[in-house]
């Protein structure tokens, strides 16, 4: 599945980052919990080198709570990385992030000496929102389109933490085909941007296998398809997504399996696990190693035929 950022975007929040990274104490990475591999930025772990991170997973109310155990102690064993899950719906729990930031800068949060935090995450992640409440009050726009955050901002949000906020840094090509499907179903990527049949049929792919019995319940379904596709169908036909003639409206279906999957009224769900992420990161290690491989032949071919 091809997505297509905004290079233009991406390229000049780097250059943004950059030019203050000598200021930064530490890096705060918003992620969505049900997705939290397929919501990282590759970029951040190259720009920041070894400075502190904290890897927020936001949404966790919306996660399956055991697989975000898991990512959280999957994190926390990453080198000068710390992990934490909150919700906005319980503001509190964002709260801990102000004494995790002055707890990974020890030698800073005095006054005059404030803890400097830059602040990203992808669109839809909720970095806004998290901004808003740990500052309490309204600083940045939310919403659910990209792009939001069209500026960087300088936010003093007590307790001698200072964060910077910055537009949305998108890289320019996502190299696992399965963080795709992922991120378009949890909703970082516009609508217009796919084809919603074989988003959903790719999450009733995963549902089947992951969550059996929530999607049986939730559809009332007494037994599942072949396929992703089919099982979609079930679904439309159970919903009374049907044209004349009997034939399902898959459109129609797909919208409301995504519509009730991202609402949390199939069951609490996460996309990913850590092993799961490991495998699928290995497998694009080793393709880009071999395209790596390729293209360098070529180029010596070339210059071969030129002498």
């Amino acid at each position: 599945m091809a997505i297509n950022w905004y290079p233009g975007h991406m390229h000049k929040a780097q250059r943004e980052i950059r030019k203050i990274l000598g200021e930064i104490d530490l890096f705060i990475e918003v992620l969505d919990a049900r997705i939290p591999y397929s919501s990282e930025n590759p970029m951040i772990a190259q720009i920041r080198g070894d400075k502190p991170c904290i890897k927020i997973l936001n949404k966790s109310d919306l996660a399956d709570p055991v697989i975000t155990q898991a990512w959280l102690e999957h994190f926390k064993q990453t080198k000068n990385t710390d992990a934490i899950a909150v919700s906005a719906k319980k503001p509190a729990s964002l709260k801990d992030i102000i004494s995790l930031c002055r707890q990974m800068a020890p030698n800073r949060g005095e006054p005059g000496k404030p803890v400097r935090a830059l602040i990203a995450g992808i669109p839809n992640v909720g970095k806004s929102t998290t901004i808003n409440i740990l500052a309490n009050r309204i600083i940045a726009k939310t919403g659910n389109e990209p792009a939001v955050t069209k500026s960087q901002q300088r936010i003093n949000i007590g307790d001698n933490v200072i964060l910077y906020d910055t537009p949305g840094m998108l890289w320019p090509k996502v190299e696992n085909e399965n963080s795709g499907y992922r991120l378009a179903i949890t909703g970082a990527i516009k609508e217009t941007a796919f084809d919603l049949d074989d988003i959903a049929t790719y999450a009733a792919d995963y549902l089947v296998e992951a969550y059996p019995d929530a999607l049986k319940a939730r559809y009332q379904l007494d037994e599942f398809a072949d396929n992703g596709y089919e099982t979609l169908e079930l679904i439309g036909k159970k919903r009374g997504c049907l044209r004349a003639g009997g034939r399902v409206e898959m459109n129609k279906a797909a919208k409301i399996l995504l519509t009730e999957l991202r609402d949390m009224q199939i069951a609490a769900i996460s996309m990913e696990t850590p092993a799961m992420c490991i495998a699928e990161q290995k497998e694009v290690d080793e393709r880009l190693a071999e395209k790596a491989q390729k293209d360098a032949e070529r180029k010596k071919q070339f210059k071969q035929k030129r002498r």
